[in-house]
Order: C-alpha cells, then structure tokens, then sequence
C-alpha cells in the first residue's frame, strides 16, 4: 500500500510540473492570423466553427499560434484579425 501511495504522489508531481510547462508555453505564444494555410488554423473563425476548418491559404480570420515576435517577421502576418 506504501509504494502505491509513493507512486500516486509522483505521478501527481509529474502531471503538476507538466501542467506549468505547458501554462509558461502558452505565455509565449500569440495569435498570428493570416499566415496560416488552408486547414491547418488553430481555432474557429468567424466563417468556421472548430480547427482545421479554415477554407483558403492565408485566411484572413484564421489564427495559429507562434512565438512571441514571429508573426511580425512573417509576410502578411497579423495580430489582429481584419475580419474582426
């Protein structure tokens, strides 16, 4: 009964540390819309309900997730949609 409560604790320590890695990941990440070709977007759209849905190359309401400071370098990346 020992080694199993031991194991419960670290598999809870484990998913704890995983859960905060992934909280610092989204941290440093940003919506870049406009870049994103067709069916690979991160989210709904104002034309699409779900993921993956987006319809054309470059979609302007469509969004994928980057680092920080990338979408600015990207040929017409945005931080904002334009169909907002």
């Amino acid at each position: 009964m020992n080694k199993t409560l031991k194991a419960s604790l670290a598999t809870i320590a484990i998913l704890g540390s995983n859960a905060l890695v992934l909280d610092a990941q989204a941290a440093s990440k940003e919506k870049c819309y406009g870049v994103v070709e067709a069916g690979q977007n991160d989210c709904a759209t104002k034309t699409s309900s779900c993921a993956g849905t987006s319809t054309v190359d470059g979609q302007e309401d469509a969004f994928v997730a980057l680092p920080v400071g990338l979408c600015d370098k990207l040929v017409g990346g945005s931080l904002t949609s334009s169909s907002m």
